[in-house]
């Protein structure tokens, strides 16, 4: 038996038990072998709500099983947008604050970039870096779609 002060143990989540988070993860991966190729893939873990009714805490963490920031809403699950949307944000916050750096940078810019639904409907790397001449903010690449 745990004492209340006792913080819930964190479990690695099984590949299939959240599968659109689990699709939205990978393509995430993908932009990090290629923009962070030293760091493992980003990885699902689990904690147990204090409440016995609440459902668990998914967040997404580093290889090593550290993370930063909130859990994924359980409602992005949804479709795959949102589950790429929630992901995208979750992982973002994971490797920025965990690494000390901004993630992923625009190749053009150097600033970092932020995932956000272009007008294709699909969320993409977007750059607030300008384009010349006084060009406007841009959208880098679709999320899973980065390039070296």
């Amino acid at each position: 038996m745990c004492a209340l002060s006792d913080p819930p143990e964190p479990r690695r989540v099984s590949p299939g038990e959240y599968p659109a988070w689990d699709q939205a993860l990978a393509l995430l991966n993908r932009d990090l072998a290629v923009t962070l190729p030293q760091l493992e893939p980003l990885q699902l873990l689990a904690l147990p709500s204090y409440d016995a009714d609440e459902p668990e805490n998914v967040y997404v963490a580093m290889a090593n099983g550290e993370w930063q920031g909130n859990y994924l809403d359980p409602t992005s699950q949804d479709t795959l947008a949102s589950a790429l949307a929630s992901v995208a944000d979750a992982a973002q916050e994971t490797v920025m604050e965990l690494q000390w750096q901004a993630w992923p940078l625009c190749p053009e810019h150097g600033l970092g970039m932020h995932p956000r639904e272009n007008p294709e409907e699909q969320l993409s790397w977007w750059c607030a870096g300008p384009r010349p001449p006084r060009g406007p903010a841009h959208i880098h690449a679709p999320v899973g779609a980065l390039r070296s």
